[in-house]
């Protein structure tokens, strides 16, 4: 298998995608963040000190998606149509879901993973005060999409 961002001598690159057309590009991520029961209803009642956990980490999410390509050296500097994150909290968990949607040369998919990572770095830095039992874990890409823009 032949690795895009690694040049003929073995070294890191960053694509060459000057050539490629713009698409319509979507992906969609998904992560899990445990919580104690006791933490989620706080959360819910809007009792952590910090604030509102669910809305700041949902623009935490958004605003990371945006400097994606600051944050992770060969990604490029994409033109970002939309980020959405949705939370949703169960009894010991946050369900953090992150579609990226775009009409470039390549790929969101990097925006949609890096959303979701934010999304939990985010809930677990206003929660750790009062629980230090939270774990992040799951976060995958579940689908990326492509289709060509009419012009």
């Amino acid at each position: 298998m032949e690795l895009s961002h690694i040049d003929e001598s073995g070294k890191a690159r960053m694509v060459d995608v000057s050539a490629k057309p713009r698409v319509r590009r979507t992906a969609t991520a998904h992560g899990v963040i445990h919580l104690a029961p006791e933490t989620i209803d706080l959360v819910r009642r809007n009792d952590i000190a910090k604030g509102d956990v669910l809305g700041v980490a949902r623009v935490a999410g958004v605003m990371a998606a945006k400097k994606t390509w600051d944050l992770i050296p060969l990604c490029h500097n994409i033109e970002i149509d939309q980020v959405t994150v949705d939370l949703e909290t169960g009894d010991d968990r946050i369900t953090i879901t992150a579609r990226a949607v775009c009409s470039d040369k390549t790929g969101i998919e990097m925006e949609a993973l890096t959303a979701v990572s934010v999304a939990a770095l985010t809930i677990y830095d206003m929660c750790k005060a009062v629980d230090k039992s939270m774990h992040i874990e799951a976060v995958r890409l579940l689908e990326k999409t492509k289709e060509e823009v009419s012009a």
